[in-house]
């Protein structure tokens, strides 16, 4: 069964003004690549991976994910082709998103997946088709947490497969002590019950969760570095690359990339970024 979904407000009811997020099927870490596309019509299907655990950007709602990066995926997905209704969807945690571009479980990942050199080292991206920054999210009450330079001595969670932690331990050499989560609800998760002291990831992320629940965890707005979001596809994607880079300046110029941020984030406090971001060159 295929189901059609407007993505919404972070679970709620307001849909984009023209509605391509309509979704395909929903598929818990499976599925199989379906044929490549052009623009005059693609396969039978197109199978992207996405997160299901992050709102505002890829939540499961019911039965197929809604968010940002749904809405994305559905555009390009459209430019390439494919009807809402031939794109299955798959959950593409952040530890398995180079190894599903690999194994072909996926022929596409827009799942807030940064644009690296260690990456590009096993998978090709198209994009950036946007660029975040990395924050903290700390229980709302926590006043003694500011910014990075507060965390040494704290215990500090991030998700399996992501670098955010390693960039402030590491890269700002801040004496913390990481914990790593199978993925960002069970960060979350750590946070509300006192075991981490905070969480730290991007900032589109992060303002998702503190949105979900107002009140009970803030983030601490005192943004550094870039993290800049690519569509992944397997390695020697030189030309379906090409065609995505020319799809994400297209949803920028018609206004779509402003107007599905709007609705994944209208309603909070984050202050998204409403400038088209430069695409790489397709390697």
């Amino acid at each position: 069964m295929r189901v059609r979904r407007i993505s919404t407000i972070l679970g709620g009811t307001a849909a984009l003004a023209f509605a391509l997020s309509a979704c395909g099927t929903a598929d818990v870490g499976g599925g199989s690549g379906g044929e490549g596309g052009g623009g005059e019509g693609g396969g039978d299907t197109i199978t992207i991976g996405v997160k299901y655990d992050q709102p505002g950007l890829g939540l499961l709602d019911g039965d197929a994910p809604v968010g940002f990066d749904v809405d994305v995926a559905t555009y390009i997905a459209g430019e390439l082709g494919y009807e809402p209704e031939q794109i299955e969807w798959t959950e593409a945690a952040s530890a398995n998103r180079e190894s599903f571009l690999q194994q072909g479980t996926v022929d596409m990942v827009i799942a807030t997946y940064s644009i690296t050199d260690e990456r590009r080292q096993v998978v090709d991206f198209a994009g950036p088709y946007y660029v975040a920054q990395q924050d903290i999210l700390v229980q709302a009450d926590n006043e003694d947490i500011q910014g990075p330079e507060d965390l040494a001595g704290k215990v500090l969670c991030s998700a399996s497969g992501s670098r955010s932690a390693n960039n402030i331990v590491d890269d700002m050499g801040i004496d913390a002590e990481l914990r790593e989560a199978g993925n960002y609800s069970e960060c979350l998760s750590l946070l509300g019950n006192g075991t981490v002291d905070a969480v730290t990831t991007d900032n589109t992320i992060l303002a998702g969760f503190a949105a979900q629940d107002p009140g009970t965890y803030r983030v601490v707005n005192n943004p550094f570095g870039e993290e800049r979001y690519g569509v992944g596809l397997p390695a020697g994607s030189t030309e379906r690359c090409e065609e995505v880079n020319a799809a994400i300046q297209k949803m920028w110029d018609e206004g779509y990339a402003v107007e599905a941020l709007e609705t994944a984030f209208g309603e909070t406090d984050f202050a998204y970024e409403e400038t088209a971001p430069e695409v790489d060159a397709c390697q």
